[in-house]
């Protein structure tokens, strides 16, 4: 949508605020309640794995079949209401995110001996997130002359996949090794 420049500043309001949540549910406790149960944690493992190949296979294919329909996304007007709903359940829907901030950034807080200094860091995290989602919002939306190029599309599209297909390579070793420890 920053390419678009339409409502590329609510979605990262949403984005950021979804985040925040999380950040903080995972900081505040719970990242320790999912980590300690292994047939959960393989579980989430493994549905990021799916989620990141399915998104992986689609930017892949973007990049090999690139025609004037990915142009015509770029075009497409969608009301608010879709704009918000899409954001949340992208954002939602996504087991990666769940990994992130509540298993990753909340086991990281685990490091924390008070809870006062595991909500700091839980804040100072939500921050950055903030921070990185209002970036990529803002620099998709000032560049998106040059990023809507056929070229410079494509090459996002193949650079998107192959970072996406090494994410879920990587948590897929992850969640495997949690597996195998777990079957032994």
């Amino acid at each position: 949508m920053g390419l678009k420049r339409r409502y590329h500043l609510l979605i990262a309001t949403i984005c950021s605020i979804c985040d925040i949540i999380l950040i903080l549910i995972g900081t505040l406790g719970v990242s320790s309640l999912i980590s300690s149960v292994a047939e959960l944690k393989i579980i989430v493992g493994f549905i990021g794995v799916a989620f990141l190949l399915y998104y992986a296979i689609v930017k892949i294919r973007e990049f090999l079949y690139f025609s004037t329909k990915i142009q015509r996304q770029y075009s497409a007007i969608y009301s608010k209401r879709k704009v918000v709903i899409m954001s949340l359940s992208f954002t939602l829907l996504n087991p990666h995110v769940y990994i992130d901030t509540i298993i990753l950034i909340g086991g990281y807080s685990t490091k924390f001996d008070t809870n006062m200094n595991k909500f700091i860091f839980g804040v100072g995290a939500g921050v950055l997130s903030a921070l990185w989602f209002y970036s990529l919002s803002i620099c998709s939306s000032k560049s998106s002359i040059f990023l809507r190029k056929d070229r410079v599309s494509m090459s996002v599209s193949l650079i998107s996949g192959l970072l996406l297909a090494y994410l879920a390579y990587e948590l897929g070793i992850d969640s495997y090794g949690e597996y195998d420890d777990y079957i032994k």
